[in-house]
């Protein structure tokens, strides 16, 4: 069974590339992986095991 977590990033205008890469990258440190991304960045869904 899966996990999914739905969010919608804020990531402001300055260093806005490096800002969501460190948004990522603190996810995928969770466990999360990266299932879809949206146009513009609006919405980013991770997914991970249930029972890791």
């Amino acid at each position: 069974m899966k996990d999914y977590k739905v969010i919608t990033p804020r990531i402001g205008f300055r260093n806005r590339i490096k800002n969501f890469e460190d948004l990522l990258n603190q996810y995928v440190r969770e466990g999360w992986i990266v299932n879809q991304i949206a146009v513009n960045w609006s919405t980013v869904v991770f997914e991970r095991d249930k029972n890791r």
